[in-house]
């Protein structure tokens, strides 16, 4: 047997080994948080637990893996292992697809961990059976496992970021729409939370959320302090701005929402022109590969046919 064999055998054997002590680790974990939850369910509502004993296994199997994750990701978050997966980035990630909770940090956590481990075992048997080279495809496929999540969640916060940035002018619009029939600012929230959430889904959900924390209790700064920071947009909190304003002190505020709008078309103008300049410096490039020889061919094509025939006719005199 050659040495690259043995160090691909041994390889599989390690990572066998630790899938069977995690899977072994895993459930003893699940079966002692199952004891724990039975517990607690028998000591508050006893009637309960007695009426329905497998409440439990009635879980889905999408449920049941959601929640091995977060299992897997609560031992891990407040280890130092939790502190590098769970940088100030990935919270901001997912700060701004509005799932920074204890309950989603940890499913995110655990579906890190559970990649970086899984993804090598799967793509093993399309590996190299070189031992060296094995070592390094199964380095890259730990990799991969650990840094597809985040990349993943990073391409879902910039998909929401252009969302909030196209549905910005549309919420101007309407702000400055209901203020213009006398509603009040309070009032224009709310309708715009529960009639136009179908128009503009991203902001809808946010002002929806900052109006129930309005609700209870919170200041109408901090309850739209998520909607001015999360998604990194200037032009979004200064809107906040305004409408804390107007919130606090009162006044028109139709004017100033018409030259903010303004404003944001000029900008998208510039932005499109912009745009439209760098899209036609790239179509030359373009045309020079793909529509010149076409047309090259189709003006010479004729002229060269007619040569070649010629010469042809010349050589047989």
């Amino acid at each position: 047997m050659s040495a690259s064999l043995l160090f691909t055998c041994a390889w599989v054997a390690l990572l066998l080994g630790l899938a069977l002590i995690g899977m072994l680790w895993l459930q003893r974990t699940r079966q002692h948080e199952h004891a724990a939850e039975v517990i607690e369910r028998a000591l508050q509502q006893p009637s309960a637990v007695a009426a329905d004993p497998g409440m439990h296994s009635e879980r889905t199997p999408w449920r049941r893996a959601i929640d091995i994750l977060e299992t897997i990701g609560r031992r891990f978050e407040n280890g130092r292992l939790g502190q590098l997966l769970l940088a100030s980035e990935d919270r901001l990630l997912l700060e701004r697809t509005n799932h920074n909770t204890p309950t989603d940090r940890a499913i995110y956590l655990g579906l890190r961990v559970v990649l970086a481990f899984a993804l090598p075992l799967a793509l093993l048997p399309w590996l190299a059976t070189d031992g060296v080279r094995t070592g390094l495809n199964m380095l890259a496929g730990f990799a991969a496992g650990l840094l597809l999540p985040k990349f993943l969640l990073g391409a879902w916060a910039s998909r929401l970021r252009k969302r909030v940035d196209d549905e910005l002018p549309l919420l101007i619009d309407l702000l400055r729409l209901l203020q213009g029939v006398g509603v009040s600012m309070d009032q224009s929230l709310q309708i715009i939370a529960e009639r136009f959430r179908t128009v503009i889904p991203v902001l809808g959900r946010e002002i929806h959320d900052a109006n129930v924390a309005y609700i209870h209790g919170r200041p109408r700064a901090q309850s739209l302090r998520r909607l001015s920071e999360s998604f990194d947009n200037h032009d979004l909190q200064s809107l906040v701005q305004i409408i804390v304003q107007v919130h606090e002190h009162g006044g028109a505020v139709q004017e100033p929402l018409r030259q903010f709008a303004e404003r944001l078309r000029e900008q998208r103008k510039m932005s499109m022109k912009e745009r439209t300049g760098k899209l036609s410096v790239k179509m030359t490039l373009v045309m020079m590969l793909t529509l010149l020889p076409a047309l090259m061919l189709v003006l010479g094509g004729p002229a060269v046919i007619s040569l070649i025939s010629t010469m042809a006719k010349l050589r047989g005199h």
